[in-house]
C-alpha cells in the first residue's frame, strides 16, 4: 500500500469511559467510574492525529461528563486544524443545556449525533422533543441518520451548517453480532451469531487502512489504544499518546493480517501463517462471534503490537488444530467464551 496516513478521511475516538448513565448494553463498560485519561494525555493524541483529517467524532462515554478536557480538546483541535475539521460529538445528550450547546457551537462543533434514543440508556429518549427544540432554537438543523459513512456523504458535510440527529441501540446494529464486548457480555444480551461478520460493515475494520469505492476509510481510537475497528481488537496497533495515528497505520500495512482486516476478512486473516478460513469460521461459531474469534486469533496465533506470529503448535493439513491442542485452547479461553 501506498496510502499516505497523514492525510485521513475519518476517526472516531472515546476519548472518556466516564458516564453519567450506566446502559446494560454498554461495549466499552462506560460509567460514573469509567476510565479516564488526564487532560495532558488528550492534548497529545490531538498531536498525534494526521496532519490532514477530515472528520473527527468524539465520543464517550459522555463526552460532557468530562467538559473540561472535551474544552480543551476542541480548542487545541482548533489549533491544530484551523476550522478545517468537521467535528462531531456523539453523545446521549443528558447533560445538555443551552449554555453548553453555545460554547460547543463557538468552539467549532458541527455535528450533534445523540446516541441514546432506545431502551438502555436511562433517559430512553424521553428527552428528545427538549433537545430537538434547544438545537434548533441556536440555529441547528435536523438531519435524519448517524455520521457521513459513504464518501458522497462525507462530500456534502458542510462546517457553516449545524446538524443534530438520534439514534440509538438496535438488536440489528449495536448488539447484532458485533457488541461482544463490556457490560453486553457481562449482561449476555449480544446477539451470538458466528457467522455475522461486523468485520465487512461500517465500524468494522474494513477500508481502515485503504477504503474501497464509496466507502468511508474509518478507524478508532478508544482512550489511547489505536483500532482498526470500533469495538477494538484485543491487544491494540498502537498508543496514540506517544506515537504518530499515521506511522502506525504505515506499520501495519507491512503485515499481511492486518491487510486481511482491511479487507473484512477476518476469516481469512491467518491464511499467511498457515490458519485457514475453515478453521476461522469454525471457532468463531464455537465462539459465537467474529469479534471473539479476532481475539482467540491475536491471542493465540498473532502478536498484533509486534506483527508476527506467535509460537504454536502446528495445524493439521486441513487447517485444524488437533483434537488434545483445540480442548487446551478451549480451556484456556473459557474467559472469552459465554457457554
Amino acid at each position: 500500500m501506498t496510502q499516505n496516513f497523514n492525510k485521513y478521511q475519518q476517526i472516531y475516538w472515546a476519548f472518556t469511559q466516564l458516564c453519567n448513565d450506566h446502559c446494560d448494553h454498554c461495549y466499552n463498560s462506560s460509567g460514573p467510574h469509567g476510565e479516564r485519561m488526564s487532560e495532558e494525555e488528550c492534548l497529545a493524541v490531538v498531536d498525534n492525529l494526521p496532519d490532514q483529517l477530515e472528520r473527527l467524532i468524539l465520543s464517550g462515554g459522555e463526552p460532557l461528563a468530562e467538559r473540561k478536557v472535551l474544552f480543551s480538546i476542541l480548542d487545541k483541535l482548533k489549533e491544530k486544524y484551523e476550522n478545517r475539521l468537521f467535528i462531531t460529538i456523539q453523545f446521549n445528550g443528558d447533560l445538555l443545556t443551552p449554555k453548553i450547546l453555545k460554547q460547543l457551537l463557538d468552539k467549532g462543533v458541527d455535528r450533534f449525533s445523540i446516541a441514546s434514543i432506545d431502551r438502555y440508556h436511562k433517559k430512553q429518549g424521553e428527552r428528545k422533543e427538549i433537545l430537538a427544540e434547544l438545537f434548533e432554537s441556536h440555529g441547528t438543523r435536523f438531519t435524519e441518520g448517524q455520521p457521513a459513512v459513504t464518501k458522497a456523504e462525507l462530500a456534502k458535510t458542510n462546517r457553516n451548517d449545524p446538524t443534530f440527529g438520534f439514534f440509538g441501540a438496535t438488536e440489528d446494529m449495536w448488539l447484532g453480532g458485533n457488541w461482544a464486548r463490556g457490560r453486553a457480555m457481562d449482561n449476555n444480551i449480544w446477539k451470538k451469531d458466528g457467522s455475522h461478520n461486523f468485520c465487512a460493515i461500517h465500524s468494522g475494520a474494513i477500508g481502515f487502512l485503504e477504503p474501497e469505492e464509496e466507502q468511508v476509510q474509518e478507524m478508532s481510537i478508544q482512550l489511547w489504544k489505536i483500532n482498526p475497528c470500533c469495538p477494538g481488537t484485543v491487544e491494540p496497533l498502537g498508543d496514540a499518546r506517544v506515537e504518530k495515528v499515521a506511522e502506525v497505520l504505515q506499520r501495519a500495512t507491512k503485515s499481511e493480517v492486518i491487510q486481511k482486516l482491511n479487507k473484512g476478512d477476518a476469516w481469512g486473516m491467518g491464511e499467511s501463517i498457515g490458519i485457514s478460513e475453515g478453521y476461522a469460521k469454525q471457532r468463531s461459531n464455537h465462539l459465537q462471534s467474529i469479534c471473539l474469534w479476532c481475539d482467540d486469533f491475536f491471542k493465540n496465533h498473532y502478536d498484533i503490537k509486534e506483527l508476527k506470529e506467535r509460537k504454536r503448535q502446528k495445524i493439521d493439513e486441513a487447517g485444524f488444530i488437533p483434537e488434545k491442542m483445540q480442548s487446551r485452547i478451549s480451556i484456556r479461553n473459557s474467559n472469552t467464551n459465554p457457554n
